[in-house]
């Protein structure tokens, strides 16, 4: 008989159909999170949402108070002052139509977007670029302000976009492995609260339906949703 590999150890000691605590499961995404690299714990939540219909899509932002452990490279469209206020906050990117040459040759240096209202015409024509990319601006999500350095410093600082998928899972990383678990937890009770919160008016019966953790290469735990939920 073959020898199992380490990962393929780490994955069968993991119950797959035990639901655990949001502690516990903490715990044991650290403890699987074994590569050289600093894995990132992501969150897996399942809602009772249809996000083929309007009423029923569940998209925002959250800051979360421990941070990401990512450097996230913002790049902004903007003119004159707001671009030098866009620079000033740490902005990794600025232009105007040069930054919009560069996107349309196939060079996105950058993991959030951020644009003046003014822009939104010149942006508009990157929407096949940096829609699937989930970065196009959003005024509800506040990436198209005027108070681009505020956005620069949120994007900076450990806020991050959440939108559910076409299955009704909302994917979001909520720190690294190296993080503490008390600082995983306050990101993950951020999250929730915000998806909660989040609820659309065309969600029927149960919201929150399952929750699973797991480090980037680790398995999956799956999580006791009534210990998370009121």
């Amino acid at each position: 008989m073959a020898k199992l590999t380490k990962k393929a150890k780490t994955f069968a000691s993991i119950d797959r159909v035990k639901l655990h605590g949001i502690d516990e499961a903490i715990a044991l995404a650290k403890a699987n999170a074994t590569s050289k690299f600093d894995e990132t714990i992501e969150v897996a939540l399942a809602l009772g949402v249809d996000p083929r219909h309007a009423d029923q899509m569940v998209r925002g932002v959250v800051t979360l108070p421990s941070g990401t452990g990512k450097n996230v490279r913002v790049g902004v469209f903007a003119r004159g002052a707001k671009a030098e206020e866009a620079l000033a906050a740490g902005a990794d990117v600025v232009g105007a139509e040069d930054l919009l040459e560069i996107v349309q040759g196939g060079k996105v240096d950058f993991d959030r977007c951020i644009a003046t209202p003014d822009m939104m015409g010149l942006v508009g024509r990157l929407g096949k670029i940096l829609g699937p990319k989930g970065m196009m601006p959003n005024p509800k999500l506040g990436t198209v302000t005027m108070n681009v350095g505020d956005a620069v410093k949120a994007a900076k600082g450990g806020q991050v976009e959440y939108r559910v998928e076409k299955a009704g899972i909302i994917h979001s990383g909520i720190g690294k492995a190296s993080f503490t678990a008390a600082d995983l937890r306050k990101n993950f009770d951020a999250l929730l609260d915000a998806v909660t919160k989040a609820k659309p008016s065309g969600a029927k019966g149960k919201y929150l339906q399952k929750v699973a953790l797991s480090s980037t290469m680790g398995p999956g735990i799956k999580v006791d949703v009534s210990e998370v939920t009121a």
